[in-house]
């Protein structure tokens, strides 16, 4: 049975232009890419857990391999680009505290104004 599944927008062009690079569907092209990570996770070269454990911080990720290093840089980015849910709140309060909320491309404090309901 078929299933929906929400990809960000970023990760659904690269599909995209994969798909029609390979004149792949672009379920085709997630399909494939999706059997050669479960491959390379799967694989003698590339040990999962090991990943898992440097993501969470409880292997030093100089004991990675080469492609370990290279797939827990790639899921360490992700991770760092994606705001926690206690992160969300935090700036959530602070936006309605009419406090700084983050920085503009000069490095300036970007400050919110204060929500009329809070």
């Amino acid at each position: 049975m078929a299933q929906s599944v929400k990809l960000a927008d970023d990760i659904m062009a690269l599909v995209r232009r994969e798909a029609d690079l390979q004149s792949r569907s672009v379920a085709g092209q997630i399909t494939h890419w999706m059997k050669i990570g479960r491959a390379i996770e799967q694989s003698g070269r590339f040990d999962h857990a090991r990943l898992t454990a440097a993501l969470d911080g409880r292997l030093d990720t100089a004991a990675l391999s080469e492609e370990e290093d290279a797939a827990w840089l790639e899921a360490f980015t992700e991770k760092m680009a994606t705001p926690s849910a206690a992160e969300t709140a935090f700036f959530a309060q602070r936006k309605a505290l009419g406090r700084g909320v983050g920085l503009d491309e000069g490095g300036n404090l970007v400050y919110a104004a204060a929500d009329k309901g809070a």
